[in-house]
């Protein structure tokens, strides 16, 4: 396994992030019902480590927060404190809420999110905390001086921030600077094979400022990982993934064939091939698993190398996509 920092920092991450949204208790309320409970959550998260696979990613969100209670507990159970990297994320107010309750500071708003958040992991600090998406409802001003008091405190080692713009995430590091704040050292965002519209403007601004690329649904909800056709438990119950892949299904079909032949050519997987191109392009992609064989795929794609015309080959039926997910969703 490869490893890299995050963004200015010298915190050492693997190049690829475990994501943890597949953790969690399943409830009837739940928006994933394909989430693994503690004992299948710790014998992933072991093969991870076993894997060099250091760099794991979750949030109060998922499965209402028990998502992060056995992801803390596993890691806990598994390895010393000093050997994994632990990134999370609060979820910002609505601006109904918002408007509901006046008197609710952004800065206590934000200090619970992130004392919950430590009760929940059982640790006492988290190396990386991201803002889960663009606060629409609150200053970035306001949101940048609690995150910065967080860090003061201790309790916070470093600041991402997800699903925002380019020119959201260049303006609030102009304002973190002007006020000696710490700034946003990562970014999390939608982009894979099949869903490139990051390349614009937020790949060269995290090049020139030195920001980590830290990706999501770097394998489409598993759509890159299987032959159009193919199916999984994942693939059949996440109406959230149908959302943003089924309306260009056919245009991303023939990338997928693609990911296909590339893999026969060298005898690996689908994954592999999707990762190793996903590696050309970010700093640590996030990688979810569901079963203990998954993490071969991370595995494979940080050994494998595509020449250039490889890559040429996979990127050239790409056409530009809509935003979809929580980038096209109304702001607040």
């Amino acid at each position: 396994m490869q490893y890299t920092k995050i963004g200015r920092t010298d915190i050492e991450v693997s190049r690829f992030c475990l994501g943890c949204m597949g953790f969690g208790k399943v409830t009837d309320n739940a928006l994933h019902k394909w989430t693994l409970g503690p004992e299948d959550t710790k014998d992933i998260i072991a093969q991870a480590l076993d894997a060099g696979i250091n760099f794991f990613d979750t949030a109060m969100a998922y499965s209402f927060g028990t998502s992060e209670e056995y992801v803390g507990a596993a890691l806990r159970s598994l390895a010393p404190r000093d050997e994994w990297v632990i990134a999370t994320k609060y979820s910002p107010r609505p601006m109904a809420v918002v408007a509901e309750h006046p008197g609710v500071s952004a800065g206590a708003y934000i200090s619970k999110c992130i004392d919950d958040s430590l009760r929940r992991l059982g640790v006492d600090a988290i190396d990386l905390y991201y803002m889960h998406s663009w606060d629409y409802a609150t200053p970035i001003e306001e949101s940048l001086e609690a995150l910065n008091d967080a860090v003061v405190a201790g309790k916070v080692r470093a600041l991402g921030v997800s699903n925002c713009h380019p020119y959201q995430l260049a303006r609030a590091n102009d304002v973190a600077a002007a006020h000696g704040w710490t700034r946003f050292e990562a970014i999390q965002s939608h982009m894979n094979l099949i869903f490139r519209e990051d390349e614009r403007e937020l790949l060269q601004l995290c090049r020139e400022d030195e920001i980590s690329t830290v990706p999501y649904s770097a394998l489409a909800a598993g759509r890159l990982s299987r032959k159009p056709g193919e199916t999984s438990r994942r693939l059949e119950l996440d109406t959230f993934a149908k959302g943003k892949y089924d309306a260009t299904a056919e245009q991303d079909n023939l990338i997928i064939k693609r990911v296909s032949e590339v893999a026969e050519a060298h005898e690996t997987s689908m994954t592999a091939v999707s990762l190793a191109w996903l590696l050309t392009k970010v700093t640590s992609p996030v990688v979810g698993a569901t079963k203990p064989h998954h993490i071969e795929g991370p595995t494979a794609g940080a050994e494998l190398s595509l020449t250039s015309e490889e890559i040429s080959y996979l990127e050239e039926p790409y056409v530009p996509h809509a935003l979809v997910g929580v980038m096209a969703q109304n702001r607040g």
